[in-house]
Order: structure tokens, then C-alpha cells, then sequence
């Protein structure tokens, strides 16, 4: 714990211990009974003891965890199981395939009567359409294809503008409208449309869209939404950047000398209502109402279904101390950009260091589960890997091969995304990796004439940029278990693909032991 309130946290001692005092110390717990009702002693007990830990660090005076754990388990309502099903009466936790999310804000509460929620544009869609709790503040496509069933394809999420394949598809039967929103509906996908920059450095010099559509004035680009939560620790907004108004540059601490984050989420508020929800611009209230809001979500998983809670036995995970963790843009750069001349540490990710020789207690099958939590930790910490081709990095350095690990890109201390702004090329987008239901874009350059194949140009299409194709932000890594699928275009299904592509790409030399490891770290995040 220690590791992660290191000195000149961006919270006062004073605001830090009433905000827990208020919020933390009487949140209800989740309200479910697993077999031997753990669950009120884990979850009852455990989140009343992680606001004391936290409070009791920073000097804070509070009572004993025996005296307020009664109060949150009488806060609970206990819910039967029966068979797979959970009743879970808690508004702030949500049911995935691993265990519980959490969100966690400072009021105890979601308001639901906060402009997010209101449909303010003319499609009937609201921010909450496609941002959703149960999915990290995202929306997969399980969900997606439920409310397609509920309402055969007329929930307001299923409009032609950016929900379709393309825009002017047929969607007047249910039939119909099951082939237009099919990459919503398999992949969890809006598509984005983007014209070449008018004094780009690149012409599209072919196109293959299965859907007939795109061209240069509007290129289909099919990407997941981002979470709207965890903001505070954002370095560029959108998988672009475009809603990035002015770079964040140190000094810029979370919750403190935020101005050019909360231009950008204004901008990107606005931008969504009239595009995504067709409405007009927002008024500055409103405007603020969903920024203050969104602002305000941390969210986390809570709980492994083997593992149990997550931030039990010296482990610091969930929501809660998630939102206290130390921030600034820079902190931990790889690149020597933090403002501090501290240098990079690669252990970034110290969450469940102290899981790593877990004693059973007369359970080993939790004992296990969350050793290798610990081990999949220190292997994204440590494992080497070889950064060869990464467009932002390897041309920007001038070294073809770099040493490194997969905390050198994912640096931001236990949140797992970079903390300045540094859009790179994976290969994502590459042509190698496009699937039938993809277009595929022939670009090519107006100074050489050569040509690059992708499925989405990505920053390029922001700054007209040749360097920039396939270039997009790394996002938070917090809450992954519930939202897949992952990487901008939905591409991997499951983490598993995602440790898979990794594996391949960078020449990590994984065993299955690795990767099963590695897959329990990130669905613990």
C-alpha cells in the first residue's frame, strides 16, 4: 500500500480523511450470499476495513474496523443464490463473467437524474446509452444484442447515423436491422466517420468496404466506446485524440489544474450530443451537469469469484483506493517526460505484490487464485519483451529494437495507461489483421507513392500525418473483466486474445502457465 501513497499525493491529509469519513466508512457492501456466507464477512467487513487502512495511513482518526463492520452488514440486504443467478441489490456493484465491479464516487450514490442520463438529443439516446455501469462505463456487445431481442432492433442505441454498418442500410424489419447494426451487434462498435484532411499528406487511393459506403470524404471507422469513468487520469481524449483540445503538459494533477482535461470532456460532451444523439449544442449547464458527473465515477473490480475480495490481505484493489491514487501528467514516464526528474520505474502495477505466497487458510483454491493474480502482476511488470515497428516509438527514438516490458508502454501506477500523450502504431489496424467485416483502406503517400493497407488510419486522420497512420491512445486498463471486447476495433474477444496478440507481436516467448497468469491479473483489475 505504501507503494502507491507515495509523497505529494495530490489530496490533502484533511480532504482526503473526510471525504473517506462521509463516503467511505458507511458504503453498503455488495448484497449477495455465496456458500458459507463469505460474503458479509469479505464484503461487509472488507470494505469498512479498506477505508480504514486508507484513513489510518493518512492519520486520520477513525474507530475500529469490529466497530463500524456491524453497521455495513446490517446495510445489506442478503440475496439468495440459486444455481448461477445472484441477486445483487447494490446499485453501485455490477455482476461480470469473473466476479463484481464496483464504481465507487464520492456521494455513495449514482444520479440517476444527471443530464448523462436524459435522452437531449432527437434519436432518443442519452451518454448512458452507450456508457453503461454494468460495463465499466462502456457496453458490450451481450448487452448489446439483449436489447436488441428486448426490442427488436428499435432500442435508441440502433439508429442508422453511427449504430449501422453504414448509413443509409435498410433497417425496416427486424431481419433488416439485425444485417445493419451486425458490427454493433458482434463487435460492440459505433462506427466513426472521418473524412482525409483537406491538406493531408496522404490520398486514399482505394477502398474496399463491404458495406459500400465509404470514400474520402468519409471514411467508416469502427471503434469501441471508451469508458467514461477513471477520467481523472486521462492524457488525450477518444482512441485520436481529437477531442484532445490542448495537450495535457505538466503541471497537471488529478482534481488539480485540470482545465485543459475538463475542455476536452466539455468539447467531447457537446461533439456526442450532436453527433451520436443528433441533438443540438448543449447548454453550458448541461454541459457541465455531465462532465461534473462522469468526472466523478472510479470504477475497479471488487472481487474475483475465487479469489475473493480484492483488496483483502494487503491487496489494493477496487474502486475505492483506486481513487485516491497519486497522479499527475508525466508521472513514470519511460521517456524521462515526468516534471518531477523522477525516473521510470517499471514496476507500475503494485496492487497484489502481496499475494504472491498467499498462505490458504483452509482454502486453496483461493490461495491459488490470487497467487496468480500476484504472478500475472510481476510478469506485466517484468517479463521482457522486444518493442520492434511501433510507429511513436522505435522511428521517434531512432533505435529499431528496444528492451522492455509491458509496463514500459502501460506506465501510469496502477492504472495502466500512459501518462502523456503518446499515440502509438501496435499493428492493430494493420491489413494482416483485417477481417471480411472490416473495410480496408489503400492510402497512399503524395511525396513517395507508397502504400499502406488499414482498417483505420487512426491520429492520421487528425493531423493528416503519414508517421501518424494506425496510431491510437493506450486506454485504462482499471475494469477490464467488464467490458470486452478489447483494443479500439473490438478485434480481441476475450483477454486471452489480447495476451495471445501480445505474446506474438512483441516476441514475449510466453508459456501457458504465463499467460494464464497474466489473463488473471488484468480480469482482477
Amino acid at each position: 500500500m505504501h507503494k502507491m501513497y507515495k509523497a505529494g499525493s495530490v489530496r490533502s491529509r484533511r480532504t482526503l480523511v473526510a471525504t473517506l469519513a462521509i463516503a467511505g466508512m458507511g458504503i453498503a457492501g455488495l448484497a449477495l450470499a455465496f456458500s458459507g456466507g463469505d460474503l458479509l464477512r469479505d464484503i461487509g467487513e472488507r470494505l469498512a476495513q479498506d477505508a480504514q487502512r486508507v484513513v489510518a495511513f493518512f492519520g486520520g482518526r477513525t474507530s475500529s474496523p469490529a466497530a463500524k463492520a456491524p453497521s455495513t452488514v446490517q446495510a445489506l440486504s442478503v440475496a439468495a443464490r440459486t444455481g448461477s443467478a445472484i441477486a445483487n441489490p447494490d446499485p453501485m456493484t455490477t455482476r461480470n463473467a469473473s466476479g463484481w465491479l464496483r464504481t465507487f464516487t464520492r456521494s455513495g450514490s449514482i444520479d440517476q437524474d444527471n443530464t448523462f442520463f436524459q435522452p437531449i438529443g432527437t434519436n432518443g439516446r442519452s451518454c448512458a446509452s452507450c456508457h453503461l455501469q454494468s460495463a465499466a462505463w462502456s457496453m458490450t456487445p451481450g448487452e448489446i444484442r439483449a436489447r436488441f431481442a428486448t426490442t427488436g432492433g428499435t432500442d435508441p442505441l440502433f439508429r442508422t447515423n453511427d449504430g449501422a454498418n453504414a448509413p443509409n442500410l435498410d433497417v425496416s424489419t427486424v431481419a433488416a436491422r439485425r444485417i445493419a447494426y451486425s458490427m454493433l451487434l458482434d463487435r460492440g462498435v459505433i462506427r466513426v466517420g472521418i473524412g482525409i484532411p483537406a491538406n493531408a499528406e496522404f490520398t486514399l487511393a482505394d477502398v474496399d468496404d463491404p458495406y459500400h459506403y465509404a470514400s474520402a470524404a468519409e471514411l467508416s471507422l469502427f471503434r469501441r466506446p471508451l469508458p467514461s469513468t477513471n477520467l481523472a487520469f486521462l492524457t488525450g481524449i477518444m482512441w485520436d485524440g481529437r477531442e484532445t483540445q490542448t495537450p495535457f503538459l505538466p503541471p497537471m494533477h488529478a482534481g488539480q489544474d485540470s482545465d485543459a482535461l475538463n475542455v476536452a470532456l466539455v468539447k467531447q460532451a457537446s461533439d456526442a450530443t450532436i453527433g451520436h444523439a443528433q441533438g443540438i449544442d448543449p447548454t453550458p449547464e448541461q454541459l457541465a451537469d455531465i462532465v461534473a458527473f462522469e468526472s466523478g465515477l472510479t470504477t475497479a473490480q471488487i472481487r474475483d469469484d475465487v479469489a475473493g475480495m480484492l483488496n483483502e490481505g494487503d491487496a489494493i484493489g477496487g474502486p475505492r483506493i483506486l481513487a485516491n491514487q497519486r497522479f499527475y501528467v508525466g508521472i513514470n514516464d519511460t521517456l524521462g517526460a515526468d516534471p518531477t526528474g523522477a525516473l521510470f520505474d517499471q514496476e507500475s502495477m503494485g496492487l497484489f505484490g502481496a499475494w504472491a505466497n498467499a498462505s490458504d487458510n483452509g482454502n486453496p483454491a483461493k490461495a491459488a487464485a490470487r497467487a496468480a493474480i500476484a504472478r500475472g502482476e510481476a510478469l506485466f511488470n517484468q517479463k521482457p519483451l522486444t518493442i520492434t515497428d511501433v510507429a511513436g516509438l522505435n522511428d521517434a527514438l531512432g533505435l529499431p529494437s528496444i528492451p522492455g516490458t509491458c509496463s514500459s508502454c502501460h506506465n501510469d501506477p496502477n492504472v495502466g495507461n500512459h501518462t502523456v500523450g503518446l499515440p502509438l502504431n501496435i499493428g492493430i489496424a494493420d491489413a494482416s489483421r483485417r477481417t471480411p467485416d472490416m473495410p480496408l483502406y489503400t492510402l497512399r503517400n503524395n511525396t513517395t507513392g507508397e502504400t499502406v493497407q488499414t482498417t483505420d488510419p487512426g491520429l492520421a486522420l487528425i493531423t493528416g500525418k503519414w508517421k501518424d497512420i494506425g496510431k491510437f491512445k493506450g486506454p485504462v486498463l482499471r475494469g477490464l473483466a467488464a467490458r470486452p471486447p478489447y483494443f479500439h476495433n473490438g478485434s480481441a474477444t476475450t483477454l486471452d486474445d489480447v495476451v495471445d496478440f501480445y505474446d506474438t507481436r512483441f516476441s514475449m516467448n510466453l508459456s501457458a502457465q504465463e499467460k494464464q497468469d497474466l489473463v488473471a491479473f488484468l480480469k482482477a483489475l
